[in-house]
């Protein structure tokens, strides 16, 4: 598996994906970490549930990379790190980082990133909230 592209059930990693997004080249390294928060929408959240169809998420990573690297030439690397199972609020559920020569391809080129996969990965999130009771978010289910 390439390290830059990852779905995993273990906790990610911070440094980890910042080391891999870092390069000589570059003068800057964007990393957007997204988490576990404990409300939605006013509604108290307990946990949740992330799934995934894995080997087509993995190939949408590949092409929101390649897509990164067309859009933003310079862009040395894209990280994309995406944990899968159940999460407790406060833990990292999404890792994307881009190191890239100047920081403003850097941040244009995580925020594309982030947006792709937020709309084009097959990755389900389905909340548990402090009520009992659950629902699927932006599920095509």
């Amino acid at each position: 598996m390439i390290k830059n592209l990852r779905l995993t059930h273990e906790v990610l990693d911070v440094s980890e994906v910042y080391t891999i997004a870092d390069n000589a080249r570059n003068g800057a390294v964007v990393l957007m970490s997204g988490m576990v928060r404990n409300q939605t929408g006013g509604r108290a959240v307990d946990y949740l549930d992330y799934q995934a169809y894995e080997s087509m998420a993995l190939q949408v990573f590949q092409e929101i990379s390649d897509r990164c690297h067309q859009k933003f030439p310079d862009v040395t690397e894209v990280v994309i790190h995406h944990r899968l199972g159940k999460l407790k609020i406060g833990e990292i559920s999404v890792l994307v980082a881009v190191g890239s020569p100047h920081r403003a391809e850097a941040f244009e080129a995580c925020r594309y990133a982030i947006d792709t996969l937020k709309i084009d990965a097959p990755i389900w999130k389905k909340e548990f909230w402090l009520d009992g009771i659950s629902s699927w978010v932006n599920c095509p289910i």
